[in-house]
């Protein structure tokens, strides 16, 4: 019988000691945690779960570690790690009238990483998660955080979610319908701010505790329609088209390895780079793009970037197509407001030394370079919220989930 690691907080250091959250999340911050599991299968995640809940202990279940800012006094309760790695797959042979063949229905565990599984989509001609290759953390997060990039987003591919539900301690399966996905949101994750952030009964972990994802995807070897104008043109191609999954996963990783927003060492050849790239050293996009009532966005600078705002799923069924536009809501760049409120790229509090500061790279990412605490993050992150309150009346929400701390 297969049982989960669990390991308790000894003195930090010694022997067998819980690992702090600073040694768990891609931001390299965090004290020391109570007690830590590792669960390698479905039976020991709802076990460690279950337990903590029950005991009445705060829970943080992780994944990657790539969305979170924990805070430097630590976690006083269960931290509990989903390892399992994986996926089932039921492929139709069936062609369309629209060149793409057949389907395949595929079944996650949660804890698979993520972008090891787009690498075997596109290897196997899966379609639907090309534009969203590089993002680092594990496949249950995805639905939760409604992971999205160069116009593309996964509820573009979800067709079920199975949790576990805290409040009836038992299993309970989403449909896509279900799922209430937006951008960057679904109800999963509203169901962590039920009763307003740390007030929630739930916090820092949402109500659903993902268990399995089961995703429905094209056959075929050109992608999905490319939804972000960058990346068109990178491949050549308009929004709208098409092009070979390989080819838009290469793009992808070359776009995100430039601006910094793949963990250190991931698209590096070996040998190269003396060092850490402390660029990498982040939660990948802090802050949100801000999506504004039509007639708001009307205020902003003549420059300033807007960008349709479209459904968090395909507009057709039965042939490949990008989202409904709501021409009521436009969407902006925080990166651009942040930049133009006199944040440059390497923006520090205490200048180039500082121990946390912008991405030399992009602007939108806070990155740790090597001697960061969490309050020097949270203190970066409050001076460029307010900063672009200042310029712009707008107010930039974190995207990582803030843990024992808040701007």
């Amino acid at each position: 019988m297969e049982t989960s690691r669990t390991t308790t907080a000894p003195p930090a250091g010694s022997p067998g000691a819980a690992p702090s959250l600073s040694e768990l999340t891609t931001l390299r911050v965090g004290g020391p945690v109570d007690e830590y599991v590792e669960a390698e299968s479905e039976a020991e995640l709802i076990d460690a779960v279950r337990a903590a809940d029950d005991a009445g202990r705060p829970l943080l279940v992780i994944g990657g570690g790539s969305n979170l800012l924990v805070a430097d006094e630590g976690f006083a309760g269960v931290v509990v790690r989903d390892v399992r790695q994986g996926l089932d797959a039921d492929l139709e042979d069936s062609c369309g009238t629209d060149g793409a063949c057949g389907g395949a229905s595929l079944r996650l565990p949660a804890g698979q990483d993520w972008d090891a599984f787009v690498a075997e989509a596109v290897a196997n001609e899966w379609v639907g998660v090309e534009a969203l290759s590089g993002i680092p953390g594990t496949v249950g997060a995805a639905p939760v955080q409604n992971i999205g990039a160069y116009g593309q987003e996964v509820s573009g591919v979800v067709a079920s979610v199975v949790t576990w539900d805290r409040a009836t301690g038992s299993r309970k399966t989403f449909p896509l319908s279900g799922l209430g996905f937006g951008y960057r949101t679904s109800l999963l994750k509203r169901t962590m701010r039920a009763d307003g952030g740390e007030g929630s009964p739930w916090y820092p972990t949402p109500r659903y505790v993902v268990l399995e994802v089961n995703l429905q995807m094209r056959l075929g070897s050109l992608s999905a329609p490319v939804g972000y104008g960058e990346l068109a043109r990178r491949l050549g191609v308009e929004v709208g088209q098409r092009a070979p999954s390989a080819e838009v996963r290469e793009a992808v990783l070359e776009l995100r390895g430039g601006k910094g927003m793949l963990l250190d060492g991931v698209g590096v050849a070996p040998g190269a780079g003396q060092g850490p790239d402390h660029d990498r050293w982040s939660a990948g996009s802090f802050f949100t793009n801000p999506v504004l009532p039509a007639e708001a966005a009307d205020e902003l600078p003549a420059d300033a970037p807007r960008f349709a705002v479209r459904s968090a799923t395909p507009q057709s069924t039965v042939s490949p197509s990008l989202g409904v536009v709501d021409p009521t809501l436009v969407k902006t760049s925080a990166a651009w407001l942040i930049e133009h409120a006199g944040f440059t790229k390497g923006f520090g509090l205490a200048g180039e030394h500082s121990p946390a500061r912008l991405s030399t790279r992009h602007t939108l990412a806070l990155t740790n370079r090597g001697g960061a605490t969490a309050a020097d993050l949270v203190a970066l992150a409050r001076t460029v919220r307010d900063g672009v309150r200042d310029a712009f009346g707008i107010d930039l929400e974190p995207e990582p989930v803030l843990v024992g701390t808040a701007l």
